[in-house]
């Protein structure tokens, strides 16, 4: 069933003349009959659901679950009976022993004799995916062969075979005592029933069905050889639940303590890819670096869902037919209709350079003494020698230049923050990405070198009156 006595489930069955004595049957239950996995990795959790036929006797019967050795959350365990064709059980109570910490007891009433359907439903950590992507782009870098892949990793103290796997991407809103009680799981300093309801909310929100039952597993792939020791490619489904989803692999998979398996999310998809250059500071520090963009839409044969965050290898395909590296890059979640940024860093054949070409100062305002008028020279104002500065404007012409030594031209995209009362004078056809962020783009031609000159005014103190860019268009 798990390993190193990690989850032990025995039924003891007792009929009424147990009470006078008869020997009580202890017995072990038989395999389980389906498990599913539900792995969520935000707060290191999965939902674990079981299912087992148990033979009951008319009257009282006890169940014992033990959870040694594993990270079975205690306070997060549920049975149920979805139905049998005898008749109905009961829970009558749940019971933990003081001399077995790690075990509970249900006390279940029967009313027949005969086989059972139990489903065991808990909460575990230690088991978690990873995504990783390989791209194989063509040698123009126009398109790209892209593999999605997920792995496995169980750390949890217990095997769970024949399993069906279901993984959650996104955002789950889980409220924080579920988040303490995750953290607390195992170490004993979790009281008998605590957590129960914030357990069920999540075991709801998180699976499938309103009501919390396990569906059937899917029907297995058909035979065939499999690249990582299953029967076959596994499918993926992906299930739209608002701010998530739950990708379900085709089929069941030996999820062992200590392994890792990795399954194919999908194979050799061919998409167009978008070579940008961009300057942005704020998200990829202080350099021009170049990166591909590929769109999560139907148009590049990709959009069924969102995709998990993870890391992505990059290859190129030479003329000769060989591959040549291009990155190893970590890449973000992306939902459906944004891109992946596969971020390449710089580019040794795109030189960028950021010139001050001149400075100046203009529009100044003089105070004098305690008096509340201010003075100006270019308004005709008269100065003293002994008037104050108390507003100017600071004049920098700039220039971005940009040489690009590729064979090809290149796209480039620059996008920067100013501080202060300005005004972002050019002739860029610049837009506002926000109230203090210019944003225009370019192309430079293969072998060319283009410079992109505008003029930032910043108003300086009584001069200024907002902290916002405003855009102008040069004379």
């Amino acid at each position: 069933m798990t390993r190193a006595m990690s989850a032990v489930l025995v039924a003891v069955v007792s009929a009424a003349a147990s009470a006078f004595g008869q020997q009580i049957d202890v017995s072990t239950l038989p395999p389980r009959e389906a498990v599913q996995l539900t792995i969520y990795n935000s707060e290191d959790l999965t939902l674990v659901r079981e299912r087992r036929t148990v033979t009951v006797a008319k009257g009282q019967n006890e169940l014992q679950f033990s959870w040694a050795n594993t990270l079975i959350d205690p306070t997060s365990v549920e049975i149920e009976f979805p139905g049998s064709k005898g008749g109905s059980l009961d829970v009558i109570d749940t019971r933990y022993p003081f001399d077995r910490p790690q075990a509970l007891y249900w006390n279940v009433r029967s009313d027949f004799d005969g086989e059972a359907l139990v489903e065991i439903s808990y909460f575990t950590s230690g088991i978690t995916w990873n995504a990783d992507y390989v791209g194989v782009t063509s040698d123009d870098e126009a398109s790209m062969t892209f593999d999605g892949y997920v792995t496995i990793s169980n750390n949890s103290g217990a095997d769970y075979s024949d399993a069906q796997v279901r993984m959650v991407v996104g955002t789950v809103n889980l409220v924080e005592a579920i988040r303490d009680l995750a953290n607390r799981h195992g170490s004993g300093q979790v009281e008998a029933g605590e957590g129960g309801a914030q357990f069920d909310a999540l075991r709801r929100a998180i699976d499938r069905k309103p009501s919390g039952g396990m569906p059937p597993p899917p029907p297995p792939p058909p035979s065939g050889g499999g690249a990582y020791g299953y029967p076959g490619p596994p499918e993926i489904v992906k299930e739209g639940l608002s701010e998530y989803f739950i990708f379900t692999v085709a089929g069941t998979h030996d999820v062992r303590n200590g392994w890792a398996n990795r399954l194919r999310l999908f194979e050799g998809t061919k998409v167009p890819v978008k070579t940008v250059y961009r300057y942005r500071p704020m998200e990829y520090g202080d350099q021009l670096v170049k990166l591909f963009l590929v769109k999560n839409d139907k148009a590049s044969t990709l959009g069924d869902s969102p995709l998990p965050d993870g890391t992505a290898r990059l290859f190129r395909r030479q003329p000769t037919g060989g591959l040549s590296v291009i990155a190893f890059v970590p890449t973000k979640y992306v939902p459906i209709g944004q891109e992946f940024e596969f971020n390449l860093g710089r580019d040794p054949q795109v030189i960028f350079e950021r010139l001050a070409t001149r400075t100046w100062r203009d529009d100044f305002w003089f105070k004098r003494g305690d008096q509340q008028k201010l003075y100006s020279p270019t308004k005709g104002d008269r100065v003293n020698d002994n008037d104050t500065v108390v507003g100017w404007n600071d004049h920098v012409a700039r220039v971005e230049r940009i040489r690009n030594y590729r064979g090809a031209p290149i796209d480039v995209e620059l996008r920067f923050p100013i501080d202060g009362d300005v005004t972002f004078v050019s002739s860029l056809n610049p837009t506002l990405f926000d109230f203090q962020t210019p944003d225009f783009k370019t192309t430079v031609g293969a072998g060319a070198r283009k410079d992109l000159a505008y003029e930032v005014v910043s108003r300086k103190g009584t001069n200024a009156t907002q902290n916002a860019v405003k855009l102008e268009a040069a004379k």
